[in-house]
């Protein structure tokens, strides 16, 4: 493995679109101890390598050569996560990952096992477990005040969303909308909850006769203690959407409701009472400061922040590439429980030991 220069963790960035600008911009103001050192990968490289003085690598492998490199931010679409992932994890650095972690199980098991072995830190960006509403929602259930979750319902709703989408999105290899977008949902099924999903049902498909890929799906998941979750995420519903469904959970306890709205109110009803609002996401201002917001980067600032803080001290014990690769694991079977039009249960799996 590389070493580190001084306290800063140097940091290679694979990929030079959305996502590639997002972690070049969060990095360089909002995360301490780490610096950018190179940009590889797509047409843009060079002009963002530029913009922040650093290198562009005439590629990814040489990219990953380099010595001043100790972890990789992987900004490239979803097809390319699984042999970047495992490429830059054998070459020795640290990995951020863009969700979703890969395109299928077997290639996530390969990245951990990589990682693992050589002592890396592997993250993945989980934005949604950063924002205020959905961080006070994890609080409140943890805390045991409304008791036990009897049922979750969230929602991914994005207007229009497939014309608003990159058009590689729209390719197969890059497998779909609820693997791209819904993992979030399917995510934080698992970690509202902190329980392992036993069963999935689902409908995956697109409206539009012209998409390769599902626009919309309905996903019904059973925990592994009995309780039922539902997610609904399409990106073909037309404008304006429904409130509140942008980014929606909604969950029964034995003794409160919780209303979240993901980059709104968090309102919770405690013993029968009033809906209270607990929580108020800051607005992201994407007319005026746009995707380089500092609302929106700091929830991949704290992701980041993790990530180098854990490989300058050597603990690379917590990651949450067992969240990502589980996430993969339910999306996948979302999609062939879609295909057979059967109910799909889940192999037992145990994280394995860092």
């Amino acid at each position: 493995m590389t070493q580190s220069s001084g306290n800063a963790l140097g940091i290679g960035i694979i990929g030079a679109g959305f996502m590639g600008e997002t972690y070049a911009r969060t990095i360089d103001t909002l995360v301490e101890r780490a610096r950018i050192t190179a940009i590889a990968g797509g047409s843009r490289a060079p002009d963002l390598a530029a913009q922040y003085s650093v290198d562009c690598a005439d590629s990814v492998e040489a990219l990953l050569e380099r010595d001043d490199v100790d972890a990789v931010c992987i900004a490239t679409p979803h097809a390319l996560h699984g042999p970047q992932g495992l490429a830059t994890a054998k070459a020795g650095k640290h990995l951020l990952i863009d969700k979703p972690m890969a395109c299928s199980v077997n290639e996530c098991d390969a990245i951990i096992e990589a990682s693992q072995s050589r002592g890396l830190r592997c993250e993945i960006t989980y934005t949604q477990r950063e924002r205020v509403c959905n961080l006070e929602t994890k609080r409140l259930i943890d805390s045991g005040e409304f008791g036990r979750v009897l049922y979750m319902s969230n929602t991914q709703v994005v207007p229009d969303g497939m014309n608003v989408s990159p058009t590689w999105q729209r390719k197969p290899e890059n497998v779909g909308i609820l693997m791209g977008h819904g993992i979030h949902n399917i995510d934080q099924v698992r970690w509202f909850t902190g329980r392992e999903v036993e069963r999935v049902f689902a409908k995956v498909r697109h409206f539009a006769p012209g998409f390769e890929v599902d626009t919309t799906s309905d996903v019904t998941l059973t925990l592994d203690d009995g309780t039922v979750c539902t997610i609904f995420c399409s990106f073909e519903a037309p404008k304006p959407g429904f409130p509140r469904m942008g980014g929606s959970t909604k969950v029964m306890c034995e003794n409160g409701l919780i209303d979240c709205d993901w980059y709104g109110e968090m309102l919770a009803s405690s013993a029968g009472g009033e809906w209270e609002v607990r929580a108020r996401q800051e607005p992201i201002d994407w007319a005026g400061k746009g995707f380089l917001d500092p609302v929106r980067l700091k929830t991949y600032a704290q992701i980041i922040q993790r990530l180098v803080d854990g490989a300058l001290a050597g603990d690379v014990s917590g990651d949450s590439a067992w969240d990502g690769r589980q996430a993969v694991a339910i999306a996948e079977a979302a999609y062939e429980s879609s295909r057979t039009g059967t109910e799909l249960k889940l192999p037992k799996t145990q994280r394995p030991a860092s």
